[in-house]
């Protein structure tokens, strides 16, 4: 086995997204209803009245009803905006219009806020391929989430979001890998 962590992170990637292909609608579901619960129980459980989140691709755990609930209840939610230079613009999400960011991925449509307006959340979800159980979140490679809780001061809350198996023993680990203070799974919220 190759021991250079980015070609691990290339194998373990390539393994998870197909995994995840492969999970049929009920069992999505399934997961959409116990990530859902367990994401309003962390959120309630913070008292997080500003909030930063993504919005899912098809393949990724399903934040949608959560978010719809958190608009429901007057919460604040910034959602990522992909930037060129490899930095995240925000945004203030809200119902209507979509596109595909730089990469596929949905983004809201909204006035952009700059990079430090995620200074101002009381708790942020990333989205994540796997995540160790020493906090070490491994991403899908392209860093924007890494540079953005590395450049930041002071951090509130960051959790990931996965599946149940993809909460791992330990992830390979590179330089810049940035660690979060737990993760929100269909079967539960685990603090690190």
């Amino acid at each position: 086995m190759n021991s250079d962590p980015s070609h691990q992170k290339r194998a373990l990637r390539a393994e998870l997204r197909e995994r995840r292909r492969n999970m049929t609608a009920l069992e999505k579901d399934v997961a959409t209803d116990g990530l859902t619960g367990h994401l309003i129980e962390l959120v309630s459980g913070l008292n997080a009245r500003s909030i930063s989140c993504y919005l899912p691709t098809p393949n990724e755990p399903n934040t949608r009803p959560f978010l719809n609930w958190a608009q429901d209840h007057d919460i604040r939610v910034l959602f990522p905006i992909s930037r060129e230079d490899g930095l995240l613009d925000w945004t203030v999400g809200g119902p209507g219009a979509e596109t595909d960011g730089l990469f596929g991925t949905p983004e809201p449509r909204g006035d952009l806020l700059g990079p430090i307006a995620i200074n101002d959340v009381d708790l942020i979800i990333v989205p994540a391929a796997s995540v160790g159980r020493d906090g070490l979140r491994m991403g899908w490679g392209r860093g924007y989430f890494d540079k953005t809780l590395g450049s930041m001061d002071r951090r509130p809350p960051v959790f990931a979001v996965i599946f149940d198996h993809e909460l791992v023993d330990s992830v390979p680990r590179e330089l810049h890998d940035q660690p979060v203070d737990g993760v929100v799974t269909p079967g539960g919220v685990i603090p690190f």
